[in-house]
């Protein structure tokens, strides 16, 4: 007869144990999914989305609940297929997905909308707390930031949140397939992931470990094309609008560019030399070039610091480029960066002015949309005020990325990294030694050069002194 012994089950009580830190994580995520719905309210239970500017007054607006309409999805359409969506596949299949249980109600498809998000959230806020290693508290501030309740039920933001957290935590799980697919779906849901390929790029390039890196990007192309190629081939002009929206769109809401095309800025005339900020036949070439020197400044850091850059840091710089010279900054945006800006510098004081000014953009642009309506400017603010809460959100943002810089500079600054700690989520770059770092290269050639010349000019080289 045998006898079952405590060994049997010692592998539960150890992820138990594992497990138990999250726990309480995950109910304040969900507390504050729950205040993020509660904060909708006066447009969900009082009726303010049907009543002109009252969703600007109680600060409860959405996209999700008029969309269905603007989509026409109250008519039983199926995004991309019987109507163009200006949104990615993952969210049209989101809208898809709602629209069934719906009925035809909009109220209803918002309500089960806000329950995958809320869901998203939670299952976000559990990733960020396991990518940050022994600092999984960091994650309150996804899980209960003020700017995160104010933004949340905004758009479909979460799931590419969820998605590209899922990503990254399988990369730091050395899983490159699957982060390569979770990824995919995540620009396949939202564009703005496609940044992260870029950091994984290039602390590959400077640790020179490959494999696991075209493993990723394998996984990610086949991916992507799974989702969007059948919906390519049922309607390509339902597929496309999205990225023909992207393309056409002018400067929107929030983006500095809709500031440099004001004709006043800050009750001053344009400055003439800097009139070409506000072109807009010109914009998509200023966006784009813009976000490629950044890009390109973010390279060279991350190719010449002293010791090798934390994955997170180069996302969150990266992103926050991104963010920063795009035609359109929307308030939700915020859901985007969190989560890499606590996993890239976990210190209270620059983050808190940070949700400072996103909370004082996030009231202001409600206020200022009032203004848009005949005959209720009254009761919102104009340019100034307006441009001074979008000047302010950009500034702190800026801030932190100096403070990621100077760290990735002085790494014994970085608290990630006290206690002879590495790359919590680097995954195969943690510990990893480095391979090419390009003053390195700049200063071999130039040696090599050196060693050189004497021959090509055919002399001999001299001894160097002792």
């Amino acid at each position: 007869m045998t006898t079952r012994t405590t060994n049997d089950s010692a592998p539960l009580p150890g992820v138990a144990a594992r497990a138990v830190p999250y726990l309480p994580l995950g109910l304040l995520a969900g507390l504050g999914a729950v205040l993020a719905y509660l904060w909708k309210y006066p447009c969900r239970f009082g009726g303010a989305w049907d009543g002109g500017i009252g969703q600007y007054t109680h600060f409860c607006y959405t996209d999700i609940y008029p969309l269905f309409w603007a989509e026409k999805l109250n008519e039983g359409k199926v995004p991309y297929v019987d109507y163009p969506v200006e949104y990615p596949v993952g969210i049209g299949g989101i809208m898809e997905f709602a629209r069934r249980l719906a009925g035809g109600d909009g109220v209803v498809f918002y309500d089960v909308t806000v329950v995958l998000m809320g869901i998203a959230l939670v299952v976000g806020v559990l990733l960020t707390a396991a990518l940050a290693g022994r600092r999984p508290w960091d994650a309150l501030w996804y899980a209960v930031g003020p700017a995160v309740i104010l933004c949340a039920y905004i758009n479909w933001d979460l799931a590419a949140g969820a998605l590209a957290l899922g990503g990254l935590l399988a990369w730091a799980r050395h899983r490159p397939w699957l982060a390569g697919v979770l990824l995919a779906l995540s620009v396949a849901t939202k564009f703005y992931p496609l940044m992260f390929f870029g950091a994984l790029f290039l602390l590959t390039l400077r640790t020179a470990r490959w494999m696991p890196f075209l493993k990723t990007v394998a996984g990610a192309a086949g991916a992507w094309l799974l989702v969007n190629v059948p919906i390519m081939m049922i309607n390509f002009e339902g597929w496309q609008r999205f990225y023909a929206f992207s393309s056409e769109r002018g400067a929107d809401w929030g983006g500095l560019w809709f500031f440099f095309q004001k004709t006043q800025w800050f009750g001053h005339d344009r400055p003439e030399f800097l009139a070409f900020l506000g072109d807009g036949e010109k914009l998509n070439t200023m966006a784009m070039a813009a976000l490629a020197v950044l890009l390109l400044g973010v390279a060279v850091l991350a190719l010449t610091a002293p010791r090798r850059p934390r994955l997170m840091q180069l996302c969150f710089l990266a992103l926050a480029a991104f963010m920063i010279t795009n035609k359109v900054w929307s308030p939700q945006y915020v859901l985007w960066l969190v989560p890499f800006a606590v996993l890239a510098r976990p210190r209270w004081g620059a983050l808190a002015a940070w949700q400072v000014a996103e909370c004082w953009y996030f009231f202001s642009i409600w206020l200022y949309l009032i203004t848009q309506i005949p005959d209720q400017a009254s009761l919102g603010i104009g340019d100034d005020p307006y441009f001074l809460s979008v000047w302010a959100r950009l500034l702190t943002i800026v801030v932190l990325m100096a403070l990621v810089v100077w760290e990735i500079l002085r790494p014994e600054h970085d608290v990630v990294r006290q206690g002879d700690v590495d790359d919590p989520s680097g995954g195969p770059f943690d510990q990893a030694e480095d391979r090419f770092v390009l003053r390195r290269a700049v200063l071999a050639r130039g040696g090599s050069e050196e060693r050189d010349g004497p021959e090509e000019r055919g002399g001999q080289e001299q001894p160097e002194p002792v």
